[in-house]
Protein backbone atom coordinates (compact mmCIF):
# COMPACT_ATOMS: atom_id res chain seq x y z
CA UNK A 1 0.00 0.00 0.00
CA UNK A 2 1.47 3.35 -1.04
CA UNK A 3 2.21 5.51 2.12
CA UNK A 4 0.36 8.67 2.25
CA UNK A 5 1.62 12.31 2.09
CA UNK A 6 1.29 12.99 5.57
CA UNK A 7 0.96 16.70 6.25
CA UNK A 8 4.03 18.01 8.47
CA UNK A 9 2.34 18.81 11.34
CA UNK A 10 -0.61 15.88 10.34
CA UNK A 11 -2.29 15.99 14.31
CA UNK A 12 -5.47 15.92 16.26
CA UNK A 13 -6.04 18.37 19.36
CA UNK A 14 -9.08 18.34 22.24
CA UNK A 15 -9.11 20.95 24.30
CA UNK A 16 -11.49 21.09 27.43
CA UNK A 17 -13.71 19.16 24.94
CA UNK A 18 -17.54 18.43 25.42
CA UNK A 19 -20.37 16.98 24.44
CA UNK A 20 -23.91 16.00 25.48
CA UNK A 21 -26.56 14.51 24.13
CA UNK A 22 -29.82 16.38 22.53
CA UNK A 23 -31.60 15.20 25.98
CA UNK A 24 -28.61 16.69 28.16
CA UNK A 25 -26.49 13.72 28.80
CA UNK A 26 -23.61 14.08 29.18
CA UNK A 27 -20.73 12.06 27.49
CA UNK A 28 -17.18 14.18 27.33
CA UNK A 29 -16.91 16.98 29.77
CA UNK A 30 -13.90 18.98 30.07
CA UNK A 31 -11.75 16.36 27.43
CA UNK A 32 -8.23 17.12 27.21
CA UNK A 33 -6.67 14.56 23.99
CA UNK A 34 -3.59 14.69 21.25
CA UNK A 35 -2.54 12.77 19.03
CA UNK A 36 -0.04 12.74 16.50
CA UNK A 37 2.07 10.44 13.91
CA UNK A 38 2.04 6.95 14.23
CA UNK A 39 -0.83 4.36 14.84
CA UNK A 40 -3.03 4.84 18.09
CA UNK A 41 -5.21 2.17 20.01
CA UNK A 42 -8.26 3.63 21.53
CA UNK A 43 -9.73 1.33 24.04
CA UNK A 44 -12.08 1.19 26.79
CA UNK A 45 -15.26 -0.23 27.97
CA UNK A 46 -18.14 0.03 26.51
CA UNK A 47 -19.92 3.10 26.81
CA UNK A 48 -16.90 5.43 27.59
CA UNK A 49 -17.11 7.17 24.33
CA UNK A 50 -14.90 5.49 21.97
CA UNK A 51 -16.99 5.91 18.83
CA UNK A 52 -18.68 9.04 19.86
CA UNK A 53 -15.14 10.47 20.26
CA UNK A 54 -14.19 9.31 16.42
CA UNK A 55 -17.41 10.82 14.84
CA UNK A 56 -16.70 13.93 16.62
CA UNK A 57 -13.04 14.10 15.32
CA UNK A 58 -14.49 13.26 11.71
CA UNK A 59 -16.81 16.63 12.00
CA UNK A 60 -20.02 14.10 12.26
CA UNK A 61 -20.73 15.23 15.58
CA UNK A 62 -20.03 19.27 17.28
CA UNK A 63 -18.85 19.53 20.36
CA UNK A 64 -21.40 21.58 22.63
CA UNK A 65 -18.13 22.95 24.52
CA UNK A 66 -14.24 23.58 23.92
CA UNK A 67 -12.76 22.60 20.55
CA UNK A 68 -11.06 19.81 18.18
CA UNK A 69 -8.41 21.00 15.77
CA UNK A 70 -7.60 18.56 13.11
CA UNK A 71 -4.27 19.03 11.16
CA UNK A 72 -4.64 17.94 7.65
CA UNK A 73 -7.57 15.74 5.61
CA UNK A 74 -9.26 13.39 7.65
CA UNK A 75 -10.66 9.52 6.32
CA UNK A 76 -13.19 8.24 9.26
CA UNK A 77 -14.65 4.09 8.22
CA UNK A 78 -17.44 3.72 10.97
CA UNK A 79 -18.60 0.91 12.40
CA UNK A 80 -21.59 -0.03 10.37
CA UNK A 81 -20.49 0.73 6.85
CA UNK A 82 -22.74 -0.33 4.47
CA UNK A 83 -22.69 0.68 0.69
CA UNK A 84 -25.72 1.04 -1.79
CA UNK A 85 -25.65 -2.47 -3.78
CA UNK A 86 -26.56 0.04 -7.01
CA UNK A 87 -23.56 1.02 -7.18
CA UNK A 88 -20.28 0.73 -9.58
CA UNK A 89 -17.46 -0.15 -7.79
CA UNK A 90 -15.98 2.86 -9.01
CA UNK A 91 -18.94 5.25 -7.44
CA UNK A 92 -18.46 3.42 -4.24
CA UNK A 93 -14.50 4.29 -4.15
CA UNK A 94 -15.04 7.91 -5.03
CA UNK A 95 -13.22 7.73 -8.06
CA UNK A 96 -15.64 7.71 -11.11
CA UNK A 97 -15.52 11.85 -11.72
CA UNK A 98 -11.43 11.07 -11.92
CA UNK A 99 -11.81 7.78 -14.24
CA UNK A 100 -14.85 9.64 -16.16
CA UNK A 101 -12.48 12.81 -17.08
CA UNK A 102 -9.14 10.38 -17.98
CA UNK A 103 -11.06 8.28 -20.43
CA UNK A 104 -12.24 11.48 -22.10
CA UNK A 105 -8.82 13.27 -22.30
CA UNK A 106 -7.80 9.69 -23.45
CA UNK A 107 -10.26 9.64 -26.15
CA UNK A 108 -9.22 13.31 -27.47
CA UNK A 109 -11.21 15.85 -25.44
CA UNK A 110 -8.75 18.20 -23.85
CA UNK A 111 -11.21 20.04 -22.07
CA UNK A 112 -9.69 21.88 -19.38
CA UNK A 113 -12.26 20.84 -16.68
CA UNK A 114 -11.18 17.14 -17.11
CA UNK A 115 -7.53 18.15 -16.51
CA UNK A 116 -9.03 19.70 -13.33
CA UNK A 117 -10.36 16.95 -12.54
CA UNK A 118 -7.87 14.76 -12.74
CA UNK A 119 -5.51 16.80 -10.83
CA UNK A 120 -3.04 14.56 -9.55
CA UNK A 121 -4.58 11.42 -10.23
CA UNK A 122 -3.64 9.86 -12.69
CA UNK A 123 -2.56 7.00 -11.90
CA UNK A 124 -6.22 6.25 -9.60
CA UNK A 125 -7.06 2.96 -11.72
CA UNK A 126 -3.80 1.45 -11.23
CA UNK A 127 -3.61 2.41 -7.91
CA UNK A 128 -7.22 1.26 -7.34
CA UNK A 129 -6.81 -2.18 -8.53
CA UNK A 130 -3.75 -2.70 -6.54
CA UNK A 131 -5.42 -1.61 -3.44
CA UNK A 132 -7.96 -3.82 -3.99
CA UNK A 133 -6.22 -6.90 -4.85
CA UNK A 134 -3.98 -5.80 -1.91
CA UNK A 135 -7.32 -6.23 0.17
CA UNK A 136 -8.68 -9.66 -1.71
CA UNK A 137 -11.01 -7.79 -3.77
CA UNK A 138 -9.51 -9.08 -7.09
CA UNK A 139 -12.65 -10.10 -8.27
CA UNK A 140 -14.62 -7.00 -8.23
CA UNK A 141 -14.04 -4.61 -11.52
CA UNK A 142 -14.42 -1.05 -11.58
CA UNK A 143 -17.04 -1.41 -14.16
CA UNK A 144 -19.50 -3.65 -12.46
CA UNK A 145 -21.97 -3.07 -10.13
CA UNK A 146 -21.21 -3.98 -6.39
CA UNK A 147 -24.72 -6.37 -6.21
CA UNK A 148 -25.20 -7.71 -3.00
CA UNK A 149 -21.47 -7.63 -1.30
CA UNK A 150 -21.14 -9.20 2.43
CA UNK A 151 -20.47 -7.13 5.47
CA UNK A 152 -16.82 -7.79 5.49
CA UNK A 153 -16.58 -7.05 1.63
CA UNK A 154 -18.17 -3.67 2.01
CA UNK A 155 -16.02 -2.67 5.20
CA UNK A 156 -12.94 -3.23 2.75
CA UNK A 157 -14.50 -1.48 0.03
CA UNK A 158 -14.97 1.10 2.63
CA UNK A 159 -11.34 0.93 3.40
CA UNK A 160 -10.19 0.89 -0.18
CA UNK A 161 -11.66 4.23 -0.92
CA UNK A 162 -10.35 5.92 2.14
CA UNK A 163 -7.03 4.51 0.94
CA UNK A 164 -6.63 5.84 -2.48
CA UNK A 165 -8.15 9.52 -1.08
CA UNK A 166 -4.25 9.56 0.88
CA UNK A 167 -6.03 11.09 4.64
CA UNK A 168 -3.35 12.42 6.44
CA UNK A 169 -5.73 11.39 9.70
CA UNK A 170 -6.78 8.04 9.54
CA UNK A 171 -10.24 7.21 11.91
CA UNK A 172 -10.64 3.75 12.08
CA UNK A 173 -14.03 2.02 14.31
CA UNK A 174 -14.18 -1.73 14.70
CA UNK A 175 -12.66 -2.44 11.23
CA UNK A 176 -12.02 -5.92 11.69
CA UNK A 177 -15.64 -6.69 12.03
CA UNK A 178 -17.22 -9.22 9.95
CA UNK A 179 -13.96 -9.61 8.44
CA UNK A 180 -12.92 -12.98 7.48
CA UNK A 181 -9.51 -14.38 8.50
CA UNK A 182 -7.29 -13.77 5.40
CA UNK A 183 -9.24 -10.24 5.13
CA UNK A 184 -8.40 -9.65 8.75
CA UNK A 185 -4.77 -10.40 8.13
CA UNK A 186 -4.50 -7.87 5.06
CA UNK A 187 -5.95 -5.23 7.27
CA UNK A 188 -3.87 -5.79 9.43
CA UNK A 189 -0.76 -5.25 7.14
CA UNK A 190 -2.45 -2.10 5.70
CA UNK A 191 -2.75 -0.53 9.39
CA UNK A 192 1.33 -1.92 9.65
CA UNK A 193 2.01 -0.05 6.87
CA UNK A 194 0.39 3.41 7.29
CA UNK A 195 2.71 6.24 8.41
CA UNK A 196 0.21 8.64 9.16
CA UNK A 197 -1.95 9.51 11.99
CA UNK A 198 -3.79 6.13 12.22
CA UNK A 199 -6.23 6.58 15.06
CA UNK A 200 -8.08 2.83 15.46
CA UNK A 201 -11.01 1.76 18.10
CA UNK A 202 -10.96 -2.21 18.09
CA UNK A 203 -11.33 -4.74 20.03
CA UNK A 204 -9.25 -7.47 17.83
CA UNK A 205 -6.08 -8.27 20.05
CA UNK A 206 -3.96 -8.90 16.86
CA UNK A 207 -4.60 -5.28 15.04
CA UNK A 208 -3.95 -3.71 18.23
CA UNK A 209 -0.36 -5.62 18.45
CA UNK A 210 0.65 -3.51 15.70
CA UNK A 211 -0.07 0.11 17.19
CA UNK A 212 2.58 2.42 18.50
CA UNK A 213 0.62 3.19 21.57
CA UNK A 214 -2.28 2.67 23.92
CA UNK A 215 -4.72 5.32 24.75
CA UNK A 216 -7.22 4.23 27.28
CA UNK A 217 -10.53 6.22 27.75
CA UNK A 218 -11.97 5.51 31.50
CA UNK A 219 -14.99 6.82 32.63
CA UNK A 220 -14.55 8.07 36.58
CA UNK A 221 -17.16 9.74 38.82
CA UNK A 222 -20.37 8.91 40.00
CA UNK A 223 -21.51 7.39 36.47
CA UNK A 224 -18.44 5.22 36.44
CA UNK A 225 -19.88 1.97 37.50
CA UNK A 226 -23.72 3.13 36.47
CA UNK A 227 -25.41 3.23 33.31
CA UNK A 228 -22.52 4.40 30.61
CA UNK A 229 -23.55 6.84 27.82
CA UNK A 230 -21.78 6.18 24.44
CA UNK A 231 -24.68 5.64 22.30
CA UNK A 232 -27.04 8.34 23.17
CA UNK A 233 -28.18 7.88 26.76
CA UNK A 234 -27.97 7.81 31.00
CA UNK A 235 -29.86 6.30 33.73
CA UNK A 236 -29.71 10.02 35.49
CA UNK A 237 -29.17 12.94 33.27
CA UNK A 238 -26.15 14.94 34.73
CA UNK A 239 -24.10 12.26 34.68
CA UNK A 240 -23.60 12.01 38.57
CA UNK A 241 -20.05 13.40 38.21
CA UNK A 242 -19.39 11.35 34.87
CA UNK A 243 -15.38 12.30 34.01
CA UNK A 244 -13.50 10.70 30.65
CA UNK A 245 -10.22 10.76 31.09
CA UNK A 246 -6.95 9.00 29.08
CA UNK A 247 -4.44 6.66 30.39
CA UNK A 248 -1.75 6.51 28.05
CA UNK A 249 0.89 3.42 27.19
CA UNK A 250 3.51 3.37 25.29
CA UNK A 251 4.02 0.20 22.76
CA UNK A 252 1.66 -2.30 22.38
CA UNK A 253 -1.54 -4.22 23.87
CA UNK A 254 0.79 -6.72 25.22
CA UNK A 255 2.58 -3.74 26.82
CA UNK A 256 -0.56 -2.02 27.76
CA UNK A 257 -1.62 -5.52 29.28
CA UNK A 258 1.36 -6.00 31.38
CA UNK A 259 1.52 -2.58 32.69
CA UNK A 260 -1.72 -2.21 33.85
CA UNK A 261 -0.93 -5.70 35.73
CA UNK A 262 1.28 -3.60 37.52
CA UNK A 263 -0.99 -0.91 38.00
CA UNK A 264 -4.12 -2.80 38.93
CA UNK A 265 -2.36 -4.49 41.91
CA UNK A 266 -0.84 -1.36 43.45
CA UNK A 267 -4.54 -0.06 42.70
CA UNK A 268 -5.66 -3.18 44.97
CA UNK A 269 -2.81 -2.91 47.42
CA UNK A 270 -4.04 1.22 47.92
CA UNK A 271 -7.85 -0.12 48.36
CA UNK A 272 -6.66 -2.76 51.18
CA UNK A 273 -5.15 0.27 52.84
CA UNK A 274 -7.45 2.63 52.94
CA UNK A 275 -10.21 0.18 53.78
CA UNK A 276 -8.02 -0.35 57.10
CA UNK A 277 -7.49 3.41 57.57
CA UNK A 278 -11.48 3.59 57.63
CA UNK A 279 -12.10 1.07 59.73
CA UNK A 280 -9.23 2.44 62.29
CA UNK A 281 -10.99 6.17 61.73
CA UNK A 282 -14.62 4.26 62.81
CA UNK A 283 -12.85 2.98 65.95
CA UNK A 284 -11.39 6.23 67.05
CA UNK A 285 -14.20 7.88 66.53
CA UNK A 286 -16.46 5.36 68.61
CA UNK A 287 -13.64 5.26 71.09
CA UNK A 288 -14.01 9.23 71.17
CA UNK A 289 -17.18 9.70 71.94
CA UNK A 290 -17.23 6.93 74.75
CA UNK A 291 -14.50 8.95 76.09
CA UNK A 292 -17.15 12.24 76.10
CA UNK A 293 -19.81 10.96 76.86
CA UNK A 294 -18.13 9.45 80.02
CA UNK A 295 -16.48 13.01 80.54
CA UNK A 296 -20.13 14.64 80.26
CA UNK A 297 -21.37 12.26 82.84
CA UNK A 298 -19.42 13.06 85.37
CA UNK A 299 -19.33 17.10 84.99
CA UNK A 300 -23.24 16.95 85.09
CA UNK A 301 -22.75 14.10 88.10
CA UNK A 302 -20.70 16.84 90.03
CA UNK A 303 -23.10 19.98 88.85
CA UNK A 304 -25.73 17.61 90.64
CA UNK A 305 -23.70 17.17 93.70
CA UNK A 306 -22.83 21.38 93.30
CA UNK A 307 -19.18 20.48 94.83
CA UNK A 308 -17.87 23.58 92.99
CA UNK A 309 -19.60 27.32 92.70
CA UNK A 310 -22.05 27.05 90.19
CA UNK A 311 -20.44 29.56 87.92
CA UNK A 312 -17.28 27.39 87.76
CA UNK A 313 -19.24 24.28 87.01
CA UNK A 314 -21.02 26.39 84.06
CA UNK A 315 -17.99 27.52 82.95
CA UNK A 316 -16.33 24.14 83.00
CA UNK A 317 -19.49 22.61 81.74
CA UNK A 318 -19.26 25.03 78.72
CA UNK A 319 -15.79 24.14 77.91
CA UNK A 320 -16.09 20.67 77.78
CA UNK A 321 -18.85 20.56 75.40
CA UNK A 322 -17.27 23.08 72.75
CA UNK A 323 -14.33 20.62 73.37
CA UNK A 324 -16.62 18.00 72.49
CA UNK A 325 -17.62 18.95 69.52
CA UNK A 326 -14.25 20.03 68.42
CA UNK A 327 -12.68 16.59 69.17
CA UNK A 328 -16.74 14.99 67.46
CA UNK A 329 -15.86 17.25 64.25
CA UNK A 330 -12.41 16.13 64.22
CA UNK A 331 -12.62 12.39 64.30
CA UNK A 332 -15.68 12.78 61.82
CA UNK A 333 -13.74 15.13 59.43
CA UNK A 334 -10.99 12.16 59.58
CA UNK A 335 -13.10 9.71 58.64
CA UNK A 336 -14.56 11.18 55.95
CA UNK A 337 -11.29 11.93 54.24
CA UNK A 338 -10.26 8.32 54.88
CA UNK A 339 -13.60 7.51 53.22
CA UNK A 340 -12.60 9.76 49.91
CA UNK A 341 -9.38 8.06 49.94
CA UNK A 342 -11.30 4.37 49.88
CA UNK A 343 -13.64 5.66 47.37
CA UNK A 344 -10.80 7.18 45.09
CA UNK A 345 -8.66 3.85 45.50
CA UNK A 346 -11.75 2.16 44.55
CA UNK A 347 -12.13 4.29 41.10
CA UNK A 348 -8.68 2.83 40.22
CA UNK A 349 -9.74 -0.77 39.86
CA UNK A 350 -11.39 -1.70 37.06
CA UNK A 351 -15.09 -3.16 37.07
CA UNK A 352 -14.94 -6.64 35.31
CA UNK A 353 -18.31 -8.35 36.31
CA UNK A 354 -19.04 -11.02 34.90
CA UNK A 355 -22.19 -12.50 33.45
CA UNK A 356 -23.76 -15.00 35.65
CA UNK A 357 -26.01 -17.46 33.70
CA UNK A 358 -27.44 -20.94 35.59
CA UNK A 359 -30.91 -21.76 33.85
CA UNK A 360 -31.63 -25.20 34.73
CA UNK A 361 -34.19 -25.76 32.21
CA UNK A 362 -31.36 -24.57 29.35
CA UNK A 363 -29.60 -27.75 29.90
CA UNK A 364 -29.47 -30.57 27.04
CA UNK A 365 -29.36 -34.35 28.14
CA UNK A 366 -26.09 -35.68 26.13
CA UNK A 367 -28.01 -37.88 23.96
CA UNK A 368 -30.99 -35.79 23.13
CA UNK A 369 -31.63 -34.94 19.26
CA UNK A 370 -30.72 -30.79 18.81
CA UNK A 371 -30.80 -30.09 15.29
CA UNK A 372 -30.38 -32.14 12.18
CA UNK A 373 -30.21 -31.05 8.58
CA UNK A 374 -31.60 -33.47 5.79
CA UNK A 375 -30.13 -32.68 1.90
CA UNK A 376 -30.21 -28.69 3.10
CA UNK A 377 -29.65 -26.33 0.81
CA UNK A 378 -30.04 -22.70 0.97
CA UNK A 379 -31.14 -20.02 -1.10
CA UNK A 380 -27.55 -19.19 -1.63
CA UNK A 381 -26.09 -22.93 -2.40
CA UNK A 382 -24.72 -23.68 0.67
CA UNK A 383 -25.37 -27.74 1.28
CA UNK A 384 -25.86 -29.49 4.62
CA UNK A 385 -26.10 -32.92 5.85
CA UNK A 386 -26.34 -32.58 10.10
CA UNK A 387 -26.87 -33.95 13.18
CA UNK A 388 -26.22 -31.79 16.41
CA UNK A 389 -26.92 -33.98 19.59
CA UNK A 390 -26.49 -32.79 23.43
CA UNK A 391 -24.86 -30.16 24.68
CA UNK A 392 -22.35 -29.71 21.34
CA UNK A 393 -20.63 -26.24 20.84
CA UNK A 394 -19.73 -25.88 17.02
CA UNK A 395 -18.10 -22.89 15.21
CA UNK A 396 -19.33 -22.09 11.71
CA UNK A 397 -16.48 -20.68 9.61
CA UNK A 398 -15.86 -19.33 6.53
CA UNK A 399 -15.10 -16.52 4.12
CA UNK A 400 -16.67 -13.46 3.57
CA UNK A 401 -20.01 -14.25 1.53
CA UNK A 402 -19.79 -18.25 2.00
CA UNK A 403 -23.18 -17.91 3.11
CA UNK A 404 -22.52 -18.32 7.33
CA UNK A 405 -25.03 -16.04 7.80
CA UNK A 406 -28.08 -17.45 5.39
CA UNK A 407 -27.19 -20.79 6.91
CA UNK A 408 -27.98 -20.09 10.46
CA UNK A 409 -31.18 -18.04 9.27
CA UNK A 410 -32.51 -20.94 7.70
CA UNK A 411 -31.74 -22.79 10.58
CA UNK A 412 -33.73 -20.06 12.94
CA UNK A 413 -36.31 -20.40 10.34
CA UNK A 414 -36.49 -16.98 9.09
CA UNK A 415 -35.42 -18.37 5.39
CA UNK A 416 -36.89 -21.21 3.55
CA UNK A 417 -34.17 -23.68 2.29
CA UNK A 418 -34.35 -24.10 -1.04
CA UNK A 419 -34.49 -27.84 -0.54
CA UNK A 420 -34.11 -30.59 2.13
CA UNK A 421 -35.24 -29.94 5.66
CA UNK A 422 -33.74 -28.17 8.70
CA UNK A 423 -35.52 -29.64 11.92
CA UNK A 424 -34.60 -27.82 15.30
CA UNK A 425 -36.06 -30.12 18.12
CA UNK A 426 -35.68 -27.84 21.41
CA UNK A 427 -36.73 -24.70 22.25
CA UNK A 428 -34.00 -22.03 20.55
CA UNK A 429 -32.76 -18.86 19.90
CA UNK A 430 -31.22 -16.98 17.42
CA UNK A 431 -28.57 -13.66 18.10
CA UNK A 432 -28.27 -11.92 14.75
CA UNK A 433 -25.10 -9.20 13.62
CA UNK A 434 -28.30 -6.49 14.05
CA UNK A 435 -29.16 -6.21 17.78
CA UNK A 436 -32.57 -4.04 16.53
CA UNK A 437 -33.93 -7.48 14.95
CA UNK A 438 -33.92 -8.51 18.68
CA UNK A 439 -34.55 -5.04 20.75
CA UNK A 440 -37.01 -2.23 20.31
CA UNK A 441 -34.79 0.81 20.88
CA UNK A 442 -38.26 3.01 22.47
CA UNK A 443 -38.35 0.10 25.41
CA UNK A 444 -36.21 -0.36 28.57
CA UNK A 445 -34.36 -3.20 29.06
CA UNK A 446 -36.57 -4.55 31.57
CA UNK A 447 -40.08 -4.31 28.75
CA UNK A 448 -37.53 -6.19 25.64
CA UNK A 449 -37.22 -8.87 27.86
CA UNK A 450 -40.70 -9.06 28.95
CA UNK A 451 -41.47 -9.12 24.94
CA UNK A 452 -39.88 -12.60 25.22
CA UNK A 453 -41.10 -14.17 28.64
CA UNK A 454 -44.53 -12.23 28.75
CA UNK A 455 -45.86 -14.60 31.73
CA UNK A 456 -42.98 -13.79 33.97
CA UNK A 457 -42.99 -11.25 36.71
CA UNK A 458 -41.60 -8.01 36.80
CA UNK A 459 -39.88 -8.84 39.96
CA UNK A 460 -38.54 -11.89 38.42
CA UNK A 461 -37.13 -10.48 35.06
CA UNK A 462 -35.55 -8.13 37.14
CA UNK A 463 -34.14 -10.44 39.79
CA UNK A 464 -32.74 -12.55 36.53
CA UNK A 465 -31.32 -8.96 34.35
CA UNK A 466 -29.35 -8.36 38.14
CA UNK A 467 -27.19 -11.26 36.87
CA UNK A 468 -26.72 -9.64 32.98
CA UNK A 469 -25.37 -6.77 35.12
CA UNK A 470 -28.66 -4.87 34.68
CA UNK A 471 -29.17 -3.67 38.21
CA UNK A 472 -31.88 -0.99 39.63
CA UNK A 473 -32.86 1.72 37.38
CA UNK A 474 -29.79 0.29 34.55
CA UNK A 475 -32.55 -2.17 34.02
CA UNK A 476 -34.96 1.03 33.68
CA UNK A 477 -33.34 2.55 30.72
CA UNK A 478 -34.07 2.69 27.31
CA UNK A 479 -32.57 0.19 24.62
CA UNK A 480 -31.55 3.18 22.58
CA UNK A 481 -29.71 4.79 24.63
CA UNK A 482 -27.36 1.60 25.77
CA UNK A 483 -23.75 1.32 24.46
CA UNK A 484 -22.97 -0.90 21.99
CA UNK A 485 -21.82 -3.51 24.77
CA UNK A 486 -24.86 -2.95 27.02
CA UNK A 487 -27.09 -3.58 23.71
CA UNK A 488 -25.55 -6.51 23.24
CA UNK A 489 -25.95 -8.25 27.02
CA UNK A 490 -29.15 -6.59 26.76
CA UNK A 491 -29.87 -8.79 23.97
CA UNK A 492 -28.20 -11.52 25.03
CA UNK A 493 -30.66 -11.48 28.41
CA UNK A 494 -33.77 -10.89 26.11
CA UNK A 495 -32.70 -14.42 24.56
CA UNK A 496 -31.60 -16.21 27.31
CA UNK A 497 -34.49 -14.72 29.90
CA UNK A 498 -36.83 -15.95 27.56
CA UNK A 499 -39.59 -18.81 28.08
CA UNK A 500 -39.24 -21.63 26.80
CA UNK A 501 -35.45 -21.57 28.39
CA UNK A 502 -33.47 -21.65 24.68
CA UNK A 503 -31.88 -25.35 24.91
CA UNK A 504 -30.18 -23.99 21.31
CA UNK A 505 -28.51 -20.74 20.30
CA UNK A 506 -27.34 -19.54 17.11
CA UNK A 507 -25.07 -16.78 17.40
CA UNK A 508 -24.07 -14.76 14.27
CA UNK A 509 -20.73 -12.77 14.89
CA UNK A 510 -21.46 -11.55 18.36
CA UNK A 511 -18.20 -10.01 19.69
CA UNK A 512 -18.84 -7.39 17.02
CA UNK A 513 -18.92 -3.94 18.98
CA UNK A 514 -17.75 -5.58 22.00
CA UNK A 515 -14.34 -4.43 24.27
CA UNK A 516 -12.26 -6.61 25.55
CA UNK A 517 -13.96 -6.78 28.76
CA UNK A 518 -17.21 -7.62 27.43
CA UNK A 519 -16.12 -10.48 25.41
CA UNK A 520 -14.80 -11.81 28.44
CA UNK A 521 -17.85 -11.70 29.56
CA UNK A 522 -19.87 -13.08 27.22
CA UNK A 523 -17.01 -16.10 27.49
CA UNK A 524 -17.86 -16.80 30.82
CA UNK A 525 -21.19 -16.69 30.37
CA UNK A 526 -21.01 -19.04 27.37
CA UNK A 527 -19.00 -21.42 29.01
CA UNK A 528 -22.07 -21.72 32.23
CA UNK A 529 -24.46 -21.98 29.63
CA UNK A 530 -25.51 -25.75 29.64
CA UNK A 531 -27.14 -25.73 26.13
CA UNK A 532 -26.06 -26.65 22.62
CA UNK A 533 -24.06 -23.66 20.83
CA UNK A 534 -23.78 -22.86 17.10
CA UNK A 535 -21.86 -19.43 16.54
CA UNK A 536 -20.35 -17.99 13.81
CA UNK A 537 -17.51 -16.17 14.19
CA UNK A 538 -14.38 -14.48 12.47
CA UNK A 539 -12.59 -14.05 15.74
CA UNK A 540 -11.10 -17.15 16.71
CA UNK A 541 -9.38 -16.21 19.58
CA UNK A 542 -12.83 -16.17 20.82
CA UNK A 543 -13.71 -18.89 19.04
CA UNK A 544 -10.65 -21.17 20.99
CA UNK A 545 -11.58 -20.04 24.37
CA UNK A 546 -15.41 -21.63 24.33
CA UNK A 547 -14.33 -25.05 24.70
CA UNK A 548 -15.63 -26.11 21.08
CA UNK A 549 -16.68 -29.64 20.33
CA UNK A 550 -16.29 -29.43 16.48
CA UNK A 551 -15.27 -26.59 13.99
CA UNK A 552 -17.19 -26.41 10.99
CA UNK A 553 -16.18 -24.52 7.74
CA UNK A 554 -18.73 -23.41 5.21
CA UNK A 555 -16.78 -23.29 1.69
CA UNK A 556 -17.12 -25.00 -1.95
CA UNK A 557 -21.08 -24.79 -1.20
CA UNK A 558 -20.78 -27.50 1.60
CA UNK A 559 -19.37 -28.20 5.18
CA UNK A 560 -16.50 -29.62 6.39
CA UNK A 561 -14.73 -30.43 9.78
CA UNK A 562 -11.68 -28.25 10.68
CA UNK A 563 -8.61 -27.72 13.12
CA UNK A 564 -9.18 -25.05 15.17
CA UNK A 565 -7.56 -22.30 14.22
Amino acid sequence: MSKPPTAPSAAVVCTRTGFDWPDGTPVLDDFQFTVGPGRTGLIGLNGSGKSTLLKLIAGELTPTAGSIKVVGEVGYLPQHASLDTHLRVDEALGIAATRAALHAIENGDASEEHFTTVGDGWDVEERARATLDQLGLHALDLDRTIGEVSGGESVLLRLTALLLRRPDVLLLDEPTNNLDLPARRRLHDAVSAWSGVLLVVSHDRELLERVDRIADLRVTGGAARSARTESGGAAAKGGGGRRVGVHWYGGNFTAYEQALAVEQEAAERMVRAAGADVARQQRELADAQVKLARRVRYGDKMYARKREPKIVMNSRKQEAQVSAGKHRALHTERLQEARERLDEATEAVRDDDEIRIDLPYTAVPPGRTVLTLTGLSTRYGTRADLEVRGPERIALTGRNGSGKTTLLRTLAGELPPAAGTAEVHVPHRFLPQRLDEVLDHDLTVVENVARYAPDATNNRIRARLARFLFKGARADQQAGTLSGGERFRAALAALMLAEPAPQLLLLDEPTNNLDMSSVRRLVAALHSYEGALLVVSHDHRFLRELSLTRWLTVESGGLTVTDPL
